[in-house]
């Protein structure tokens, strides 16, 4: 893996370079001349980016008079250069222009989506679909991704959690910067790459009711703790530009947020790069009820720090007016268009403007579909395997039924934001099934779509599942019911889905069901009816060859769950890293067991649901394999840690199967007692080990005082001595804790 991933971020140095190299303080300086030279209403153009529509007179005198920063939605290499030609060589300060692209799991080659690529827990994987996403969008001209999102997403309901790498902090802080490495590279001025863009700044993932664009109310411990550390990671990456999100934190939307884009993101965390507003989130400061108007949100945006205005026309509409009225210090003007130049400066288009055409549109080499493939293999997460049904040996069954919406979809197979997708590029898991089975294979898809209810397909099926020695059931959502405004309170199979598997189970054959979803879903008595649950996080492109070998043994499956799964839709949001309660549930009440006019006390008085109880459906981290592990005791280099010193952790894992195979190992540690109250399990570290049968490896972590800090009182991380617990587990559920002590020196 990590030689396939070598390929794409060493290709840049195999590109000529014509981009100047430049320091800090010598791009410092051109931008200084720069802004020296430059009019008001250019330096103001500069923090404008338009949806491109066509290159018309009127848009053509636009940029040569200098009055646009960014187009985005453009990925035609001709019309990138002749826009960046009118900028270059036609317009007085010869400003290049920077285009700019949704491209969040794949540009023609499409990956799985965030949250699948998270269930690799591998940050190879990450990282080298970034980097096929920058070679190919950038072959068009694009040279921006708005992507990765970091945002923490404990609600299921919510759209957008399919976008990001899920619940824990750790893991997305990691992933996250893997993907920035991804599309950036080791020199951003390699025509290549693209600068990444950190999102959605701050707390949108916990936005109530898991509604896109809602209000979220986050204490500042909760911010520091679970939300802002991934920013940070991304960041720290070297992430160039950071997006504000659309929700209201606290009562102040981010878009007029001084404290997070000025306090925390440029003072606290040093951050020189530039700030983008979600698309048109400066204007709808005035339906948050923050702003009078659209010249107040103009003023209030750029106060706080947003660099340039995405399809929201207030800064080009209200800014030069609002600085001749003094509302806004034109040196507040310098310093946001200083940051925007900086971001070109940093991408190589001052001396590197053009695509080049020789390289232009470069999609689907063979290594980029191979990648692609693997990272459908490792993000697949077996959620169970009665009776071993897999793996499957196609030389002994005579005829396999493929029934299911999402056995045969091209289109929705690829999950959400896929804008640049052609979908005949997909090969699915029909396709790839018909290649390795052939004749055996009877296809009937019993519903057209997932949300299809219509039931005249089902005799089909069960016929189909009656000749046949196996069912394959390819259930899930359509792409179109998750990502951004896709917000779901139902999370059970949409559809006559569920009813369909009612009626293939008739025929009394094993049944596989394969989902295919954006979202985790609740699966209750599907997953009961089944006796292998496979499920994926749609998958992208290389579905299909990446379930077959799944599904026949050829790969072992080693995804391991990003994001808790509920037993009920109501049990969102639900997440592994809560809180104990003062009365934590210690036996569970079931509803049905409650006697007629029992005592209102007759519960026990507990924290749970009488009829979903407390524990989910799958834990976060959770993941089968065709084989088994044996993971022994944690052994700790010393039982007491001074608050300033740090420990090893060290433990054997056996592949204890007949088949090689891959495990996530975790570490979690609980802080028993606190000065704020602390979560009954945080992860805090992770290694995926492959083990050949009867193989022990010995892993080892390095746990420092410094990550099991927390923020105190006072708004600042600290650590505090007391006694720990420690697990080493395949799920945050398992295992048997071991202690240790933090101590004052």
């Amino acid at each position: 893996m990590r030689k396939a991933v070598a390929i794409f971020l060493a290709s840049a140095a195999a590109l000529e370079m014509t981009a100047a190299v430049r320091t800090s303080a010598e791009i410092d300086s051109c931008v200084n001349s720069l802004l020296s030279q430059m009019t008001l209403e250019e330096k103001i153009g500069q923090l404008s980016q338009y949806s491109y529509y066509k290159a018309d007179e009127g848009t053509l005198a636009q940029v040569r008079n200098g009055l646009v920063g960014s187009y985005l939605n453009i990925f035609n290499p001709e019309e990138c250069n002749r826009l960046q030609r009118e900028a270059v060589e036609n317009s007085r300060m010869k400003i290049p222009l920077v285009f700019a692209r949704d491209v969040i799991h794949g540009f023609r080659t499409i990956f799985p989506i965030p949250l699948g690529q998270a269930a690799s827990w591998n940050e190879d994987i990450v990282r080298g679909g970034a980097a096929v996403a920058a070679d190919e969008a950038s072959s068009t001209g694009i040279r921006w991704t708005f992507s990765p999102m970091v945002d923490i997403a404990r609600d299921a309901r919510w759209g957008r959690c399919a976008e990001g790498f899920g619940e824990d902090p750790l893991l997305t802080s990691r992933l996250g910067a893997a993907m920035v490495e991804g599309y950036q590279g080791e020199d951003l001025t390699n025509p290549n790459t693209m600068a990444a863009c950190v999102k959605h700044f701050a707390g949108y993932g916990a936005v109530e009711g898991g509604r896109d664009y809602n209000t979220t109310w986050l204490p500042e411990p909760l911010l520091r703790d679970i939300y802002f550390p991934s920013y940070k990671a991304g960041i720290d990456a070297g992430a160039a530009t950071v997006m504000c999100s659309f929700n209201d934190i606290n009562g102040v939307p981010p878009s007029g947020n001084e404290w997070l884009m000025n306090d925390i993101l440029r003072k606290e965390w040093g951050y020189d790069g530039m700030v983008v507003s979600d698309w048109g989130s400066i204007n709808e400061l005035v339906p948050h009820g923050f702003a009078e108007d659209r010249k107040d949100a103009a003023v209030l945006a750029s106060i706080a720090g947003v660099d340039m205005d995405m399809e929201g026309h207030c800064y080009d509409n209200h800014l030069l007016e609002a600085v001749k009225e003094g509302k806004v210090d034109e040196k507040r003007i310098d310093e946001l268009a200083g940051n925007v130049l900086r971001l070109k400066y940093r991408l190589g288009l001052f001396d590197n403007p053009y695509v080049d055409m020789s390289r232009a549109n470069r999609f689907y080499a063979p290594e980029s579909l191979e990648l692609a493939r693997r990272a459908v293999e490792e993000s697949a997460i077996l959620l169970k395997n009665e009776g071993a049904v897999l793996p499957v040996d196609m030389s002994k069954v005579k005829k396999i039924a493929v029934v299911g919406p999402m056995a045969d979809a091209q289109h929705d197979q690829n999950g959400t934001w896929v804008f640049d997708l052609e979908k005949s590029h997909s090969v699915t898991p029909l396709t790839s099934l018909k290649e390795v089975a052939g004749d055996k294979i009877i296809f009937s898809p019993g519903l057209a779509y997932s949300r299809d209810k219509k039931r005249a397909g089902f005799a089909d099926a069960l016929k189909a599942a009656r000749k046949s020695d196996i069912v394959f059931y390819f259930a899930g959502e359509e792409a179109v019911l998750s990502g951004e405004a896709h917000c779901r309170t139902d999370l059970t199979l949409p559809g006559a889905q569920s009813e369909l598997l009612a009626e293939l189970k008739k025929a009394g054959k094993p049944i596989v069901m394969i989902v295919q979803a954006g979202r985790p879903l609740v699966l209750g008595k599907d997953a009961e009816l089944a006796d292998a649950v496979l499920y994926l996080f749609h998958g992208g492109t290389m579905t299909g060859p990446g379930v077959v070998n799944l599904l026949t043994g050829a790969v072992n499956p080693s995804g391991h769950l990003p994001m808790t799964f509920p037993v009920t839709s109501g049990q969102t949001p639900i997440y592994y890293n809560q809180k104990n309660t003062g009365r934590p549930a210690q036996s569970i009440t079931w509803i049905d067991d409650i006697e007629l006019e029992a005592g209102q006390t007759s519960t026990g008085c507990q924290s749970f649901y009488l009829d979903a109880g407390v524990a989910p459906a799958y834990p976060f981290g959770y993941g089968l394999s065709y084989t088994t592990f044996k993971i022994s005791e944690p052994r700790l280099s010393a039982t007491e840690m001074p608050v300033d010193g740090q420990i090893t952790v060290s433990c054997d894992v056996t592949n204890t199967g007949d088949r090689e195979g891959k495990d996530v190992i975790q570490l979690y540690i609980r802080d028993l007692v606190g000065s704020m109250t602390r979560p009954v399990r945080e992860l805090k570290d992770y290694a995926k080990v492959s083990l050949a049968p009867g193989e022990t490896k010995t892993l080892t972590f390095t746990l420092p005082a410094s990550s099991l800090s927390f923020t105190g009182r006072d708004m600042k991380p600290i650590v505090e001595p007391g006694d720990f617990q420690l697990w080493i587990s395949e799920d945050a559920q398992s295992g048997t804790p071991v202690s240790f002590k933090v101590v004052n020196k």
